[in-house]
C-alpha cells in the first residue's frame, strides 16, 4: 500500500450515496442507498466498506471531501429552521412579487410558487441606503433593539437580513447583526451583504433567506457528521464541495450553506473537465445521470461554464423562472427530473410522462422490491435488457423483473393498451428525448453546436442512456471514464480549494475610473484568498477576474473574463473590446452607438490545478472477449437484438467492441447501441464512436 495518505470523496445523492477512496494510484469505491433520516449513516457505512476493501485504517486518511444534496432537498421540501426576514420598509413583499414575469405565458391557471417565508415572518426597519451607498434614511439602533425583542419573543432560530442596496454600503446590516448578537445570542444571522453582495433585491433577498433557512439544519448535520467520524477514528480535515466547483472548509460551509446547493453536480462537472484535459478535448458535453436527476454541462477549454444565478426547486415541469433564484457562483448546468428513480405516468392527453417525481431510495423503483408500486426509469431499463437483475450495484441489490412488468402494465400498459415491453420502450424514449431536448436548448442558449462536442457520461444511470442520447443529438464520440458510476465523488478529489468573491459596483465605460476598478479587484482578491488560505495555508493561489457587462438599458449582463494583467491595468478600451467580442460570440453582432456598463465584479481565488498526464493513443489489439450474451431492445431499430456481455475489469487496452453490446462493471452498465463501436483507451476510458 502507498505511503501517501488516503483521500475519501463522499457524494450524497437522492438515491445512492457514493464513496470513493484513493491511495496512491489505487481507487476503491462503493454505492450504498441514501439514508434520509440520518445521511451520516450511509456515509459511515460506505467509508467502512471502502476502507475494508483497501485495507486502509482511519489514521491513514488525510482528507475527506463531501458533497451533499441535503441543502437542496431542504429547500425543495421547505424543511428548515423557523426563519425571519428583516428588510427595508416598503420592501417586505419583494420575495412574493418576484420579478412579475410569467414563466408559462399561456397558462391561464398559472400559480406562482409560494415564497420561502410567509408574510407574517417578514419584518421591516425604517432605513434607506441609495444605490451608490449613500445613507438616505439613517437606521436608529433603538428601532433594531425593539424589533429584536419582537423576534426573540416569537422564537426565531435564524434571521435573514436583506436591506436595500446593502451591497454598496453594509453598515446598516452590520448594526442589525450586532444588536441581534447581543439580544438573541443563540440565533444564527445571515447578512445579504456577505451571502450575496450583488444588485437585484429579489435574488439577493431570496438567497439570504435560503441561507438562513437551511443554516441550522446544515450546521447540526455537519457537527453530527464530524462527531461520528471522530468516534470511529477519523481525525483528518473534512472539506465541503461548493456549487462553484471548488472546495471550502467545513466552517465556511456552515456559515454559507447556500453555497452547497448543487455541490454534487459541480463535482461531476469537475470530474468531466479533468477527463477532458487528459484527452485534449476542448469541447465537452458533461452528462451526469443518477437516481433522481440528470445534469448536463458545457465544458470548453477544460473549464466548466459558470454563472452567478441559478434556480432550485422549480415547481413547474422544471421550467426556467418557476423556482427559487439563488444568487451565488455556480457551475452553469441544466438539471431535469430524469434519473433512474424518475416515475412514469400517463397524463390527461394519454401521453407517457417521466418525472420530475422520483422514487428515490425509499421505496425506490418497483424492481427494488421495497414496496414501490409505480414504474420508474430503472424498471424500464430492466425490462429492455439494459440491467442484469442478479448483478445490480455489484450484486448488492437484487432486482425483480416481475415487479417491473406489473408496474409498467398496471400504470401504463392498461391505459394505453400496451404490453410491458412496449411501455418500457415508451418510458425510455421519453426520458431520453427529455434529456436530449434539455441539452439542445442549453447549447442554443450558449451559442454552441453540439455536433462539435464529445460527450463524457458518468453517474450510475448515464452510461445506460448516453449512447441513445448521442444518436439523438448527432454527437459522434463519447467517453465513459473509469469510476463512472461514482464520478461526482471522484470529482471532489480533483477539485481545487477555491472561493469566489463578488460585488456590485455600477460603472459606465464612458465614466470609467481605473483607480476604483483596480482597488475593487484588489479587495475582492484579498477576500477570496482569505477563504482559500483557511483550507490550504501553503499552496500558491491563482486569481481569476471577471466582470459582468451589458449595453446601457439592457436587463441582463454577460460575463467577461480578464487576465490578471488586464485586471491590474483596468482601462476602458480593453473592457469594451472584450465585451464586444463576447457579445458577438453569443448574439452574432454588436450594437452600435450604445454605452456599455459594468454591474458586477468577481474574483475567484483557487489553488493551482493538479498536473494532468495526456493519454496516449491505444494500439488496436482485436476484439474483446465476451462473457455470454444478452437480449437488448435497441430503440433506434425498434426491436430486440442480441449482443455480447463484456466485463470491464477484463477489457484490455486497445481491444474493440462493436455494438450492440453490454459492458458491465459493479457501479454501472454501458449500453453500446448497434450504431456505435468502442475501444478501451490507455487510461481505462471506454472510447465510443459512431460506427
Amino acid at each position: 500500500m502507498s505511503d501517501q495518505p488516503a483521500r475519501i470523496g463522499v457524494d450524497i445523492g437522492g438515491t445512492f450515496t457514493d464513496v470513493v477512496l484513493e491511495i496512491g494510484e489505487k481507487r476503491f469505491s462503493t454505492k450504498v442507498l441514501t439514508t434520509y433520516s440520518a445521511p451520516e449513516d450511509a456515509i459511515l457505512d460506505g467509508i467502512e466498506q471502502v476502507c475494508g476493501k483497501s485495507g486502509v485504517t482511519p489514521a491513514q486518511v488525510g482528507r475527506i471531501v463531501h458533497g451533499t444534496t441535503l441543502a437542496t432537498n431542504a429547500l425543495i421540501e421547505r424543511r428548515g429552521a423557523k426563519t425571519a426576514l428583516i428588510t427595508t420598509q416598503g420592501f417586505r413583499d419583494v420575495i412574493e412579487m418576484r420579478t412579475e414575469s410569467r414563466f408559462e405565458q399561456y397558462d391561464l391557471n398559472l400559480v406562482m410558487p409560494e415564497p420561502l417565508l410567509p408574510r407574517q415572518r417578514r419584518y421591516t426597519l425604517n432605513e434607506r441606503v441609495g444605490a451608490s451607498g449613500d445613507v438616505l434614511i439613517p437606521l436608529e439602533r433603538s428601532d433594531v433593539e425593539a424589533l429584536a425583542d419582537t423576534l426573540q419573543a416569537a422564537g426565531y432560530e435564524s434571521i435573514a437580513v436583506g436591506l436595500l442596496h446593502s451591497y454598496a454600503n453594509p453598515d446598516h446590516e452590520q448594526m442589525v447583526r450586532d444588536v441581534l448578537a447581543a439580544k438573541m445570542p443563540d440565533a444564527l444571522v445571515s447578512l445579504s451583504s456577505e451571502v450575496s453582495p450583488q444588485m437585484r433585491e429579489y435574488e439577493r433577498f431570496n438567497t439570504t433567506i435560503a441561507n438562513a433557512f437551511i443554516q441550522p439544519l446544515m450546521k447540526t448535520y455537519l457537527d453530527r457528521l464530524l462527531g461520528r467520524l471522530q468516534t470511529v477514528g477519523f481525525d483528518c480535515p473534512v472539506f465541503l464541495m461548493h456549487s462553484g466547483g471548488g472546495v471550502i472548509s467545513i466552517a465556511d460551509a456552515a456559515a454559507f450553506p447556500v453555497r452547497l446547493v448543487e455541490s454534487g453536480p459541480a463535482g461531476g462537472a469537475v470530474f468531466a473537465a479533468n477527463i477532458a484535459a487528459q484527452h485534449g478535448l476542448d469541447k465537452v458535453l458533461s452528462f451526469d445521470m443518477g437516481g433522481t436527476t440528470a445534469k448536463i454541462c458545457l465544458i470548453k477549454n477544460y473549464t466548466p461554464k459558470t454563472a452567478r444565478v441559478f434556480e432550485v426547486a422549480r415547481s413547474y415541469r422544471f421550467k426556467k423562472g418557476s423556482g427559487m433564484p439563488i444568487s451565488i457562483p455556480v457551475i452553469d448546468m441544466v438539471e431535469i427530473g430524469a434519473g433512474g428513480g424518475s416515475i412514469a405516468h400517463v397524463d390527461s392527453m394519454r401521453q407517457i410522462r417521466v418525472g420530475p417525481e422520483s422514487a428515490g431510495s425509499e421505496p425506490g423503483p418497483a424492481c427494488y422490491g421495497r414496496n414501490g408500486e409505480r414504474p420508474a426509469v430503472t424498471d424500464a431499463d430492466l425490462i429492455l435488457g439494459k440491467l442484469d437483475a442478479n448483478n445490480f450495484a455489484g450484486g448488492s441489490i437484487t432486482l425483480y423483473p416481475d415487479a417491473s412488468e406489473k408496474a409498467l402494465t398496471t400504470h401504463l400498459g392498461t391505459t394505453l393498451d400496451m404490453d410491458a415491453e412496449t411501455a418500457a420502450f415508451g418510458v425510455a424514449e421519453v426520458v431520453d428525448e427529455n434529456m436530449a431536448n434539455a441539452a439542445r436548448v442549453h447549447a442554443v442558449e450558449n451559442g454552441e453546436d453540439l455536433s462539435e462536442y464529445t460527450m463524457i457520461a458518468f453517474g450510475g444511470a448515464a452510461p445506460l442512456h448516453a449512447g441513445r442520447l448521442c444518436e439523438k443529438l448527432g454527437i459522434d464520440r463519447m467517453l465513459v471514464p473509469p469510476g463512472a458510476g461514482v464520478g461526482s465523488a471522484i470529482g471532489f478529489l480533483r477539485a481545487p480549494f477555491s472561493f469566489e468573491a463578488t460585488r456590485s459596483i455600477y460603472m459606465r465605460l464612458s465614466e470609467f475610473n481605473a483607480e476604483t476598478a483596480g482597488g475593487l479587484f484588489r479587495d475582492l482578491e484579498s477576500e477570496a484568498s482569505s477563504f482559500v488560505r483557511s483550507c490550504d495555508a501553503d499552496s500558491d493561489i491563482l486569481a481569476e477576474h471577471k466582470v459582468y457587462m451589458r449595453y446601457t438599458g439592457q436587463g441582463w449582463e454577460i460575463p467577461v473574463t480578464l487576465t490578471a494583467a488586464q485586471a491590474k491595468e483596468s482601462n476602458a478600451e480593453t473592457y469594451a473590446r472584450l465585451f464586444e467580442e463576447n457579445y458577438i460570440a453569443l448574439f452574432g453582432r454588436a450594437v452600435e452607438g450604445l454605452d456599455v456598463e459594468i454591474t458586477v465584479w468577481a474574483v475567484n481565488a483557487t489553488t493551482p490545478p493538479a498536473p494532468v498526464d495526456p493519454v496516449a493513443q491505444a494500439d488496436i489489439k482485436g476484439a474483446a472477449t465476451a462473457d455470454g450474451k444478452r437480449s437488448l431492445f435497441d430503440p433506434a431499430l425498434g426491436k430486440r437484438v442480441e449482443g455480447p456481455i463484456i466485463q470491464r475489469d477484463t477489457y484490455e487496452t486497445g481491444q474493440t467492441v462493436n455494438g450492440p453490446a453490454v459492458i458491465v462493471e459493479e457501479e454501472t452498465t454501458i449500453i453500446l447501441p448497434t450504431s456505435r463501436t468502442a475501444i478501451r483507451a490507455a487510461d481505462g476510458c471506454i472510447d465510443i464512436r459512431k460506427a
